[in-house]
């Protein structure tokens, strides 16, 4: 088992046999071994065991019944918007056509939240996606971190947005763009995102030009798409 110190062992556990099934070690519809037996498996008590099936059930990749024993749950049950969840999913080379359903899926989202954004413009979350894109800027001279500061933009202007559902899609959209924008930025050829077409979205958001807003962020993600789609198509 994976030793973390920042983890229990309930937590453990769960990792190791979430890593498992999401690498295919355990096969959905299998049954995996008994409390008993992962107790032993991973050295530890019965009831850290129970409890790290039971958070598993809860993002929905096992089932857990008597006479059924523990079961994988087919991937269509999985709770992909629990971050652990997709973490480990990333971890395990993520498919070039989850990473589409996930940039389709920013596509609905992100230039609505920029248009959002610039109704309130003159907002201390504004001013967040500001300071964010300056981190960029940082970035390309060596002083931040390409893709950290590139996550804190598209998270701000989550928050900036100030609708409630897209405020708590930041830690899902966090984790799903660390592997994203690594695969989007190879598949261009570049080390990191443009700061100048992100500093025009910006602009646009600053300013309270809404429709414009949304225009330039919806062909920032459609770059993107278009990138991940041409590479599937290519490998067909």
């Amino acid at each position: 088992m994976e030793v973390n110190a920042n983890r229990n062992l309930t937590q453990q556990v769960a990792h190791t046999l979430g890593m498992g099934i999401l690498q295919g070690k355990y096969s959905p519809g299998k049954a995996l071994p008994s409390e008993a037996e992962l107790s032993e498996m991973f050295n530890v008590s019965r009831s850290a065991t129970r409890e790290a099936v039971k958070t598993l059930a809860a993002k929905g990749l096992l089932s857990s019944r008597p006479r059924q024993g523990i079961r994988v749950l087919p991937d269509t049950q999985w709770n992909l918007f629990d971050t652990d969840v997709l973490g480990w999913i990333l971890a395990s080379r993520p498919s070039l056509e989850l990473l589409r359903d996930f940039i389709q899926m920013r596509l609905a989202i992100e230039p609505e939240a920029a248009a959002l954004a610039a109704g309130h413009s003159g907002s201390p979350e504004v001013a967040l996606i500001g300071e964010a894109l300056q981190r960029m800027a940082d970035a390309e001279d060596g002083l931040d971190d390409p893709l950290e500061s590139d996550i804190a933009f598209h998270g701000a202007i989550l928050l900036a947005s100030k609708n409630r559902f897209f405020v708590q899609l930041r830690p899902f959209s966090a984790t799903a763009l660390r592997a994203s924008i690594r695969h989007t930025n190879k598949l261009k050829g570049v080390a990191m995102a443009s700061v100048t077409e992100h500093t025009r979205v910006y602009d646009a958001i600053r300013k309270g030009r809404a429709k414009q807003a949304r225009s330039l962020m919806r062909g920032l993600v459609e770059e993107a798409l278009a990138l991940i789609e041409n590479r599937i198509a290519s490998s067909a």
